[in-house]
């Protein structure tokens, strides 16, 4: 007998053999059966647990191939997300509102997840906009990985003054009498913006169990029920995951993760692939918290790190002995691994040490992967193919897109990544998002992305030759991340079998607009036939999470991502026209806007249109 059945669903199966049906059947935290209701009902016992869908969509539970869910849980609690919102009126009001809740010597922090193209201003705040909204309390915003904006309070704070030297590869914007503006600027590296962050205060242990938690189930509100942690900068093993652990250990885990290790010495990451291959196997854990290996950081000497407002890196020639030596030990030990590579030049040195490794110490079979691989080329492509290897994939050019355009053209925009020639390939694709610090964790962004080309901000990127059908998308989001943490066989497909993972949506992802499929939720979450969220009519099924710790943290009063459509931005944009006219222009209510609500191309003419003539905000 069925532990639980779901009835009256639209589900999408993701399984050739019966891709459709109405209903499914779980028994001990895997699916029992797929079929219309009559027979899934028939599966149900005295004691099983019924679910009415409503006629709802049932996809299986989405699966983050790149994601910082570790790092990100342990700070979600202090950040200010502006993921999604669609006005810098909008953004600039939260950021008011947060600066006066929160005590010293706390910060602000909006760190990435959005663009200043998804702004209908399209622009970032000012720093005198900034320190006008938070005059006394430290604010920290992160933009991608181009540049970091402090108000004079954060400055203070991390101590930097007109003696203060730049780093290698940042730069302290300067006044003309040498005084710290407040701008940190990536050139061309991130690590001036990180390593500033890490300045500030950390939260409690007991708050980060807690924040970890709400990031979950966050998490879980968008449909994933399953992740790859691509480890990250200031991210230490083991020290940082002990809260990941405690919370497996209690049994409050609410997504399944694979976790890869990142080194954090340069010079030193031989000595920690070696130190930590002693102490776990590969693929060591269990369904829910599983280690995959090495990653995303192999090497310090080949990080390519994409800053597309600054020109394309050249890596140091130490990158190949470096890279041979950890390789090498990886394969010996048969550890998986994967590398951030953007850039096809960087691509092709990285495989010519794959290359050689892989003629003594054979890499097929450890499920190995290139992240993200925006320009990499077709020859490139199959080079990976011959090794086994595959490419995980992310929405990064849904928030830079217009960079990438100014400075490569568009004829390089269109194939960034070429994800229709991968598939072609036959090479093993997956989706992600590289959440939180540059793009959004939002999945439905992400599909979006594939399957309209488009960025946030509105820029169509690609033609009909390297856009995916909304369910090939899918399956990049689902069957095919599960190769990625060697798990193809286990999820991905809503098949006798495999995990109970699946997710009710708040509207059909196969049928709606464009634009409206970023703003899908899910309503009822499942991981392994147990309820990890629910709303509306389905949130009482769902367990009880704590209130948010710290009582002002961000997410107590803003939540996470904010749910952004194109109506929405012509109505933040008339809000905001309004504001920079002291609400004296008149000729586009809210009401009327989004009547007429368009894909903002060119906002001077769209309000042209509805007879207003003053276009100075």
């Amino acid at each position: 007998m069925a532990d639980l059945i779901v009835l009256n669903a639209r589900v999408t199966t993701l399984d050739p053999q019966r891709p459709s049906a109405t209903a499914l059947a779980v028994a001990d935290g895997r699916v029992l059966a797929v079929g219309d209701d009559a027979q899934i009902a028939a599966l149900a016992g005295p004691g099983t647990q019924r679910i009415d869908a409503g006629g709802r969509r049932l996809i299986p539970g989405l699966n983050d191939s790149h994601i910082h869910l570790i790092r990100g849980g342990l700070n979600y609690h202090l950040e200010l997300r502006w993921d999604g919102v669609r006005s810098l009126a909008d953004a600039m009001a939260m950021l008011r509102e947060q600066a006066a809740r929160t005590p010293a010597p706390q910060w602000v922090r909006v760190v990435g997840g959005f663009s200043e193209h998804q702004f209908v201003e399209k622009r970032l705040p000012t720093l005198e906009e900034i320190n006008a909204a938070a005059p006394d309390t430290p604010v920290f915003i992160l933009h991608l990985y181009d540049r970091a904006l402090l108000n004079r309070a954060a400055l203070r704070a991390v101590g930097y003054d007109r003696n203060s030297l730049d780093p290698p590869g940042g730069r302290i914007e300067r006044d003309k009498a040498g005084n710290p503006t407040g701008l940190l600027l990536a050139k061309p590296n991130a690590l001036i913006l990180y390593a500033t962050l890490a300045k500030g205060p950390k939260l409690p242990i007991e708050y980060q169990r807690n924040s970890t938690r709400h990031f979950m189930r966050e998490l879980n509100r968008l449909g994933i029920t399953s992740v790859i942690d691509a480890g990250g900068g200031f991210q230490n093993y083991p020290d940082d995951y002990r809260i990941i652990r405690e919370l497996h250990a209690d049994d409050q885990l609410t997504v399944r993760i694979a976790y890869n290790l990142f080194t954090q010495n340069k010079g030193g990451e031989l000595a920690d692939f070696e130190r930590w291959s002693a102490l776990l196997a590969p693929r060591e854990g269990d369904d829910l918290l599983r280690h995959n290996g090495a990653g995303e950081m192999l090497v310090f000497s080949a990080a390519d790190f994409e800053d597309f407002r600054e020109p394309r890196p050249e890596l140091p020639a130490e990158l190949e002995p470096d890279l041979e030596r950890v390789v090498r030990l990886l394969g010996e030990r048969r550890w998986p691994f994967r590398i951030h590579a953007t850039y096809d030049e960087s691509i092709d040195r990285i495989l010519d040490v794959y290359e050689r490794v892989d003629r003594e110490i054979p890499l097929r079979g450890l499920n190995w992967f290139i992240d993200h691989a925006e320009t990499i080329s077709d020859r490139n492509i199959e080079r990976i193919g011959a090794l086994g290897g595959g490419i995980a994939i992310q929405h990064r050019m849904a928030y830079q897109g217009e960079y990438f355009l100014q400075r490569y053209g568009p004829d390089a925009l269109r194939r960034t990544p070429p994800v229709r020639r991968m598939l072609a390939a036959g090479v093993p694709v997956g989706a992600g998002t590289d959440a939180t610090r540059v793009a959004s964790y939002n999945p439905w962004v992400a599909l979006y992305w594939l399957s309209t080309g488009r960025t946030v901000g509105g820029l169509a990127m690609y033609g009909d030759d390297n856009l995916v059908e909304r369910e090939q998308a899918l399956r990049l989001y689902t069957q095919g991340s599960a190769w990625f943490s060697a798990e193809q066989t286990r999820k991905g497909a809503l098949i006798p079998g495999q995990f109970a993972d699946f997710a009710v949506l708040s509207a059909d992802y196969f049928s709606v607009a464009d634009a409206e499929i970023p703003a899908i939720t899910s309503l009822l979450t499942v991981l392994g036939g147990r309820v990890v969220h629910g709303d509306g009519e389905f949130a009482p099924l769902a367990p009880e999470l704590p209130a948010p710790m710290p009582d002002w943290s961000p997410v107590g009063r803003f939540g996470g991502y904010q749910p952004g459509t194109l109506i929405q931005a012509v109505a933040g944009l008339g809000q905001a026209h309004a504001q920079a006219h002291g609400g004296a222009c008149h000729a586009h209510p809210h009401g009327h806007a989004a009547r007429h609500a368009v894909p903002l191309a060119d906002e001077r003419g769209f309000w042209g249109a509805l007879g207003c003539s003053c276009f100075a905000f």
